[in-house]
């Protein structure tokens, strides 16, 4: 299963978010730098109204809704990528993940200490990418010394692993993270092989106050927080930012679901943004999602964007990528549409796909296989 790292400086309320996510308390939230040490992980149910959608439908006895893998990463420092405040313990613990969620503190809150002395999240996203950046830097030189033996004894590898190192270098020495530079699709797989910090698909997770959620369309300090964040991140990334309130969720969470839309209700929204943050981390990781549905149960099945119907079979089962002969495939809206399988064939919208047939995010399928 893929993994989305958690990650800003301390007391931006990544553990507190993290709770969130799980449902559970297993980060310690405290107001103080570093009170995580050890990444916690819990594995999140991606929220999806089609599963349910298709449930009711099929009048199916259960639903099975797609998850991904959230790690609670500890607050990074100015100075962690030369060891400050455990950085390197910390940076490893990135590198281990598939994605980054970058938690950035877009609230003004006098009794909740900042490592800066102020709240300034644009300041803290260039703190945390700073430190990436360097990290990559420092590994980078490393492995170009490690690359020149098998240059120098004609390793064509070697060759093509130290001309991307130096193509890397001046952008990265610049401050452009990896993720930002312009590569080849021969390069993009070269450069998955060094596991680099600043390369992996980030979005931005704006924390928000509880009474600044309803409000961000005007000029409050959260407000203009919020603008700088999305526009640094669109500028600079080419990635999203999402609006959520760790805190309203950490209260959620103790809260039946339908108290906690009376909840939301009453604040004046209809969602705290923690939904809206699972499903852009899923999509950031390259995942999508295809249904089953029948009277036993609906299911969310998880695969990589690009995937054609055989793999996405082979999800379900070994077998049925090894026998596939066709997949039996409706679009979800065109099923809500006609309210039934059966209709949706009637109407021509129910198609047979073969071995080539890439799957769309919101395929409901049923395959064909003979082994």
């Amino acid at each position: 299963m893929l993994k989305a790292g958690i990650v800003g400086l301390p007391n931006v309320g990544k553990s507190t978010l993290f709770n969130a996510l799980t449902r559970t308390r297993k980060a310690a939230a405290a107001n103080f730098p570093f009170c995580t040490i050890e990444p916690n992980v819990g594995i999140v149910n991606v929220p999806d109204e089609r599963l349910d959608a298709l449930a009711k439908l099929s009048k199916s006895e259960r639903t099975l809704p797609a998850a991904i893998e959230f790690v609670d990463i500890a607050g990074l420092v100015r100075g962690a990528s030369e060891g400050e405040g455990l950085g390197n313990q910390f940076l490893s613990h990135i590198r281990e993940v598939d994605a980054v969620v970058q938690v950035v503190r877009c609230f003004e809150d006098e009794d909740i200490h900042h490592v800066s002395g102020t709240v300034d999240p644009v300041r803290d996203i260039e703190i945390i990418n700073t430190e990436l950046i360097l990290a990559d830097l420092a590994a980078l030189k490393k492995r170009a010394e490690r690359l020149q033996k098998g240059v120098r004894m004609g390793d064509k590898a070697a060759k093509a692993e130290l001309a991307l190192v130096e193509k890397l270098l001046p952008p990265l020495d610049s401050g452009k993270p990896a993720l930002t530079i312009e590569l080849s699709d021969e390069e993009q797989r070269i450069l998955r092989e060094f596991f680099l910090l600043s390369a992996k698909p980030t979005l931005f997770a704006c924390n928000v106050r509880e009474d600044d959620l309803a409000n961000l369309d005007g000029e409050s300090a959260a407000a203009q927080h919020v603008r700088a964040v999305k526009k640094f991140a669109a500028d600079h990334l080419g990635s999203e930012a999402v609006v959520i309130s760790a805190q309203i969720e950490s209260e959620l969470a103790e809260l039946p679901p339908e108290e906690a839309k009376e909840f939301l209700a009453g604040l004046g929204v209809d969602d705290s943004g923690v939904g809206l943050l699972i499903r852009a981390a899923y999509h950031l990781l390259g995942l999508r999602t295809y249904f089953t549905t029948g009277p036993k149960e609906s299911r969310a099945w998880t695969i990589h964007a690009g995937d054609k119907a055989p793999a996405a079979a082979g999800v379900i089962h070994s077998d049925f990528e090894r026998g596939f002969i066709a997949a039996e495939t409706v679009a979800f809206d065109e099923l809500a549409k006609f309210g039934s399988q059966v209709k949706a064939r009637e109407s021509g919208r129910l198609r047979i796909e073969g071995k080539e047939y890439v799957v769309a995010d919101g395929d409901v399928m049923e395959f064909r296989f003979n082994v």
